[in-house]
């Protein structure tokens, strides 16, 4: 589902295409209350996601990725290039498939926690461009340096985006690498607790992230359980998240795409194609902001997996429904009028004098016009994991969302999501932020390096 269905501008609805390598372009009140509470026995969900979009990649030179990426009609064939300005898996056309792992240093040894970010970086080249961490062995005695199960599929438009958390510059007071005093100020406290949340404490947070995302479920997991074998004895896995089905668009040639609600998602959202100036202002860390001396051309990465109680939804007459989310459910306009891409008008009001889009809607909530214009790019995804003991879906979204500050683009935002008239079928369950560096440079060996060199 999402939250920010209409935090951002507005996108195009042209068919998912193949990217392009540097600048890819590939691929809503009513009687709810009693509802839940007869069907799940109460308990009121919390906040819902936010979102927006921004950014044009930037790569350095022609990858054998590239190329691929441009002449791809199979979207297993289409590559992505590791290295250049910005980190891949941000403003990259979104695509289908994700796998996110947090990991939990094991070692105060510096050298040790530099030399896996190098494994991790030379992997994930490899990885990107289809090809397996490292040559086949010949022996048959010794283990072989890649795990196999992604063998002969293709990169897959695979993308790897790694990030630091809060506790990788400092735990329980203690300065760990020599870096605490390089730590970004928006890094610090985390995200503030929320009304009626219901955080599980093992899957939020972590010293690292690592953002694995593809046209296939097992290239996703192929990276993920590459670079978790790399990391043995230097790190182990905190949490990892499946995501399928992506529900933001990060590209103009993207379709919107719908929650688990039913709704379309994140039409507003800021996408890859819009000027420079516009992603600088909202998406990318920018020379003069705080820790901008090593992350500049960076971003950060706010996460909250948010439980959707689909039973209770399903209960809900359309119009119910689409005065909650505040867009038509079909085609995904606003309540005001017009079409999917039409900006939504807060203030219209229909024969009776009553507002046409409901203040406590979500669109109304998280809209960039009723939050000062702040915008955040989202490439959340829909999870699914099952039933309970009820035989209830247990599944909901995955939202993600980058942004340059989050004290300014997200959390604010995320408080007003109590108002937000879709919470009530809705429960947060773990959360985490993340500081993002700038991308790998031609002549640099592995992601972070300024943090630990300059």
């Amino acid at each position: 589902m999402n939250k920010h269905s209409d935090n951002e501008r507005s996108e195009g609805a042209a068919p998912d295409a193949a990217p392009s390598g540097e600048n890819p372009v590939a691929d809503d009140k009513g009687v709810k209350i009693s509802r839940r509470h007869a069907l799940l026995g109460g308990g009121i969900a919390t906040l819902a996601g936010l979102g927006l979009g921004t950014g044009a990649g930037y790569a350095f030179g022609k990858s054998a990725g590239k190329t691929a990426g441009q002449e791809a009609s199979d979207v297993m064939k289409i590559s992505y290039p590791f290295r250049g300005k910005h980190q891949s898996g941000i403003t990259t056309p979104q695509q289908q498939q994700m796998m996110m792992a947090a990991y939990d240093l094991i070692t105060d040894n510096r050298d040790l926690v530099i030399q896996l970010l190098k494994d991790w970086s030379l992997a994930s080249e490899k990885m990107m461009n289809g090809n397996p961490v490292n040559d086949p062995k010949q022996s048959k005695l010794a283990p072989p340096d890649d795990t196999g199960e992604a063998y002969d599929l293709g990169p897959g438009a695979l993308t790897i985006t790694i990030g630091f958390g809060e506790s990788f510059f400092t735990k329980d007071g203690k300065d760990r690498f020599g870096i605490a005093q390089r730590m970004p100020k928006p890094l610090k406290g985390g995200i503030p607790r929320m009304a009626a949340e219901k955080l599980d404490p093992d899957q939020c947070y972590g010293d690292i992230v690592v953002q694995a995302c593809s046209e296939d479920p097992m290239i996703s997991m192929h990276a993920i359980h590459n670079l978790s074998r790399l990391a043995f004895g230097t790190a182990s896995v905190r949490w990892t998240q499946l995501g399928y089905g992506r529900t933001s668009s990060t590209s103009t040639g993207q379709k919107t795409p719908r929650n688990l609600f039913g709704f379309k998602d994140g039409t507003s959202n800021v996408k890859g194609e819009e000027a420079e100036a516009e992603l600088n202002e909202h998406l990318w860390i920018q020379p003069e902001d705080s820790g901008g001396k090593y992350f500049a051309g960076g971003s950060y990465l706010c996460t909250r997996k948010i439980k959707q109680m689909m039973e209770v939804w399903d209960e809900l007459v359309l119009q119910e429904q689409e005065d909650t989310i505040g867009r038509d459910k079909l085609h995904g306009a606003p309540q005001s009028g017009g079409h999917e891409f039409t900006p939504p008008d807060f203030k219209k009001k229909d024969q009776d004098g009553k507002l046409m889009i409901a203040e406590d809607s979500h669109v109304a909530v998280v809209h960039p016009d009723n939050n000062g214009g702040r915008r955040m790019l989202r490439r959340g995804y829909n999870y699914m994991e099952g039933t309970d003991s009820l035989g209830r879906l247990e599944g909901g979204l995955m939202f993600i969302a980058y942004v340059r500050n989050p004290q300014t683009n997200f959390i604010p935002i995320l408080r007003k999501m109590s108002g937000d008239a879709m919470t009530e079928y809705l429960q947060h369950i773990s959360t985490s932020m993340w500081v993002i560096p700038p991308g790998m440079g031609e002549n640099e060996d592995y992601i972070g390096q300024k943090l630990f060199e300059s």
